[in-house]
């Protein structure tokens, strides 16, 4: 759906050029250009995105023109240049992207203390306005513990395209949302309602969308802690688990088990990787006695209580964490602790803040931890670079290398496939413009992933968001294409508003 851009194509295997709109400009009245597109790239680079890994030029060709050179050709490029990556206000952060090409200039790298300066400062930087270019802008003055207004901005050259006047955002998760979709205060949300919930919802006679997410939690460990290191122990523990309870009682219908347990959404998984690949797959269907089996041969036995004592003699005991406020992963961490106790794993669950909880898993301040797993997006390359480096960042080579994460070592020996490097070969899924190289590329890593297990995903969610239709009409029959977007990474209800077939009601 063109956006900021109208129009992109090839120029050559390396060269990819982007049209702009003409005559477009920022809610404080400055002109959009090209020079807004580089700036915008160059402040990328100082964060060290990963976009920068597969190009290594952003040029204006004119003022509604923008060419970007490769490293070598590639097919997931244009999603990370086109829809991955924000386009901001040169009058905003025009001179932060003045100070990085100065020390692009300089041969300049991130670990030069010239940059890390710079990007700390940055860090510390907050605008003082919301530069925007959609057709909706917050409004600073409404925003309260509970809600904010983003009124229309009429200058916008998407104006035209929208039918509301005004959209309040409301404030809170599951707990603080639910009563206000049951008094039909709201038209949509996207919190993960408990099955409870969502039954009222159904009886209110509230519809509800399941859009796949394509993603979906995981049990993540601190691979620094004995014995979560191990391949095999984490495969035991992938057996001991009942991922569909897990999953049911977390979000009933839309909480589907991963049954190929490869590390990409099984809807995907058939696009990408062989039917005999496939079949290879370990489904780690429940069993409890073959769970018991990998931990007796790797020397762990029972503690008098039915604890399980590793091969060092120490008892297993141990805190899994998750974000409170997220009622669909606060249940399955509970689920999940009750039946690892009952395993023989004796686990504690801790809720914390949602906002907290992922600085805390980042700087490896976890044994045990809810984070998610998969990516909303139709090539499995952006999943296996989740999966790998989003919470592994000092051994992922991806992000802040003094954040160690879950610290897995993406240098790994598989029975499957030999000695990998699949930092690398992640990278390569992404690479080249040939398709049935990345196959096979994502072949191996499904196996690799499969047999490894650097967490253990538990389900993969689908939506189970309510629509009461009191103020807001136009919503597709269920089994609509737009509805494979999901309602996240390309979420349908933007594209709805914004095509313009979400109107107010009569």
């Amino acid at each position: 759906m063109p956006l900021a851009g109208t129009e992109w194509q090839w120029l050559d295997d390396t060269t990819l050029q982007v049209k702009l709109p003409e005559g477009a400009q920022w809610s404080d009245g400055t002109p959009y250009t090209s020079q807004d597109v580089v700036n915008t790239f160059l402040v990328s680079r100082l964060l060290n995105q990963a976009v920068w890994r597969f190009i290594n030029d952003v040029t204006a060709v004119d003022d509604t023109t923008v060419n970007f050179t490769l490293n070598e050709p590639s097919s997931t490029v244009p999603r990370r240049i086109l829809r991955e990556t924000y386009i901001r206000a040169s009058s905003v952060y025009g001179e932060w992207a003045e100070r990085v090409q100065e020390l692009v200039d300089a041969g300049k790298t991130p670990d030069d203390e010239e940059w890390k300066s710079l990007l700390q400062e940055f860090n510390e930087f907050r605008p003082d306005d919301m530069v925007v270019l959609g057709p909706y802008k917050i409004d600073k003055s409404s925003i309260t513990e509970s809600q904010m207004i983003l009124n229309k901005v009429e200058t916008s050259f998407m104006a035209d395209w929208v039918h509301f006047d005004r959209i309040v955002n409301y404030n809170g998760e599951t707990p603080t949302i639910t009563p206000l979709v049951l008094a039909k205060e709201v038209d949509y949300a996207t919190h993960g309602f408990p099955p409870a919930t969502e039954r009222q919802f159904i009886e209110e006679g509230i519809r509800i969308i399941r859009a796949p997410l394509y993603s979906g939690p995981a049990l993540y460990f601190n691979h620094k802690i004995h014995p979560f290191e191990l391949k095999e122990f984490r495969q035991a523990l992938a057996y001991a688990i009942d991922r569909d309870e897990n999953g049911f009682v977390s979000l009933a219908e839309s909480g589907r088990r991963q049954v190929y347990m490869s590390g990409i959404s099984d809807n995907l998984l058939p696009n990408w990787v062989a039917p005999e690949a496939i079949e290879q797959l370990n489904h780690y269907d429940f069993d409890r006695e073959k769970a018991e089996q990998i931990l007796t041969d790797l020397g762990f036995t029972r503690d008098s209580d039915g604890v399980w004592l590793d091969d060092t003699g120490a008892r297993m005991e141990f805190e899994l964490t998750a974000p409170a406020e997220f009622a669909d992963w606060s249940a399955a961490a509970e689920n999940l602790a009750e039946q690892l106790t009952a395993f023989g794993i004796k686990t504690t669950f801790r809720g914390v803040n949602f906002q907290q909880h992922p600085v805390d898993v980042d700087q490896g301040n976890f044994q045990l931890a809810i984070r998610g797993w998969g990516a909303g997006n139709p090539h499995p390359h952006f999943a296996y670079n989740f999966n790998f480096r989003t919470h592994n960042q000092q051994l992922g080579g991806e992000g802040n290398p003094d954040l160690p994460g879950m610290y897995f070592n993406l240098q790994q020996n598989t029975d499957v496939a030999g000695e990998l490097d699949l930092g690398a070969l992640t990278d390569a899924a992404g690479s080249g413009n040939d398709v049935e190289q990345q196959k096979a590329d994502i072949t191996t890593l499904a196996l690799a992933y499969n047999e490894l297990l650097p967490q253990i995903p538990l389900w993969e969610r689908y939506g189970n968001n309510p629509v009461p239709s009191v103020r807001v009409t136009g919503w597709p029959e269920d089994g609509d294409p737009v509805y494979l977007n999901g309602p996240y990474a390309d979420p349908f209800t933007t594209v709805l508003i914004l095509n313009g077939t979400l109107r107010p009601a009569q």
